[in-house]
């Protein structure tokens, strides 16, 4: 679909720019019954947003103001249209105005008041300082920002070596701590990373050879922005399209090569909801039909032998539909109406010889990771599971375990939904 062209599997973040290197207990109250915070609030989605996602679309209008909603759409990830070839025509045009404008119309049906597209674009560096400009993001409510290249956000909305925000982006700085809510999907989401923010590159690749400041025109090569992103969230590295491009092998091996001790890897048509970004009292909740995995680095150790590189002591945490997390306690809350999962079943974990879903593997499946570690959680015949990554030279071994303080979580009593605490280790061969 045109206004994610973006999302498609394995897509290069392209490029034709030339950039500088830059349980514990079930919450009490649904995420509608929570009190207003006094600040703005975060909706990030993992990409693959679907049209007819009425939870997160109808989350993001609430937040902007329900019925009196006015959503600001920003797309300047995207190619402008002097670079698209269909820029005229309707039905095939990918282009930040074409896809503003489908957005803007996407937004009134699911029930905005007003939403309009703010003219930036790599064509319009300008408008990132007009007046005009800052006036029309002063009107917004809310904020949304599209898929495409994340690096045509850093060369539009900020002032190049000095990473120092334009006009705009102050402006909706500045909405964003008086209340607004700020929203985006796939880049649009990685464009609020913190320091550090990933630029590309595929697990197996990152695992063998590690990753390193920059953007390269290598899609396979595992890469990030020192100076970051916008920096609306910076209580952990972000990752997108996470289950579905296979992302966790790179997620551990950049947080650990930077020093981050978390990762909020965001899955596929479901939204990570930040309140109070920031903020002693940030906390999390997920909207969606997939999920959102917390890589816990606080006790892992990593180093890198002869055979390779390898990260022990890592703990994963998958959220799903409703599940909240503190930021400052690092503390998970199933959902209500999830309880403790006690396994019945003693069938042995399936074979994964495709953990990160090798882009090289004709026969992968997305969501592997995951696969396994829901596999593991829902059995009582072992407490370890062993998967490998499709390629070798070095090959990885990837060992799931519930260990002390692991916890799965169901909501129809026999199969696992949220898992809290699995340790993963991560080993060559």
């Amino acid at each position: 679909m045109r206004a994610h062209s973006g999302t498609a599997r394995r897509t290069v973040l392209a490029g034709s720019i030339a950039l500088a290197l830059l349980i514990t207990a079930p919450m009490a109250h649904a995420l509608s019954e929570r009190p207003q915070q006094p600040h703005g609030s975060l909706v990030l989605v993992g990409g693959g947003l679907k049209d007819d996602n009425k939870q997160v679309y109808g989350e993001i209008i609430k937040r902007a103001g329900g019925p009196a909603a006015r959503i600001g759409i920003i797309t300047a990830a995207s190619v402008p249209e002097s670079q698209d070839p269909h820029a005229g025509d309707p039905d095939l045009c990918s282009n930040s105005a074409c896809n503003g404008a489908y957005y803007a119309d996407l937004f009134k049906r699911h029930g905005a008041a007003d939403a309009q597209w703010i003219p930036l674009d790599i064509d319009h560096v300008a408008n990132a300082d007009s007046d005009a400009v800052v006036a029309q993001v002063n009107s917004m409510s809310g904020f949304f920002f599209g898929g495409g290249d994340q690096y045509r956000y850093l060369t539009t909305l900020l002032h190049g070596d000095r990473h120092t925000d334009s006009k705009v982006l102050a402006a909706i700085r500045a909405k964003l701590a008086h209340g607004a809510v700020v929203s985006g999907s796939s880049a649009g989401a990685q464009i609020a990373s913190g320091p550090d923010m990933v630029s590309g590159g595929e697990s197996y690749e990152g695992l063998r050879d590690g990753s390193a400041p920059g953007y390269y025109e290598d899609p396979a090569r595992l890469a990030y922005i020192p100076e970051g992103g916008f920096g609306f969230l910076r209580s952990g590295l972000i990752d997108t399209h996470t289950g579905a491009y296979g992302r966790e092998g790179r997620a551990l091996r950049l947080a650990a090569d930077t020093g981050h001790d978390r990762v909020y890897a965001l899955e596929e048509n479901t939204a990570l909801v930040v309140d109070a970004p920031g903020t002693n009292h940030e906390h999390l909740t997920v909207l969606g039909p997939n999920g959102v995995a917390v890589l816990d680095l606080r006790g892992a150790r990593a180093h890198t032998s002869a055979a390779g590189w390898t990260l022990r002591g890592a703990r994963y945490t998958y959220l799903t539909d409703h599940d909240r997390y503190d930021a400052r306690t690092w503390a998970p809350r199933p959902a209500p109406g999830k309880r403790p999962l006690n396994p019945t079943s003693t069938a042995p974990v399936p074979a994964n010889t495709d953990v990160f879903y090798s882009s090289a593997n004709p026969d992968g499946a997305p969501y592997s990771f995951r696969t396994t570690a829901r596999a593991l959680a829902s059995t009582r015949a072992q407490n370890t599971a062993n998967a490998t990554t499709f390629e070798s030279g070095p090959r990885f071994d990837v060992t799931f375990s519930k260990a002390g303080g692991f916890s799965g979580w169901t909501g129809d009593g026999a199969t696992a939904q949220t898992l809290i605490g699995m340790r993963i280790s991560i080993t060559p061969r």
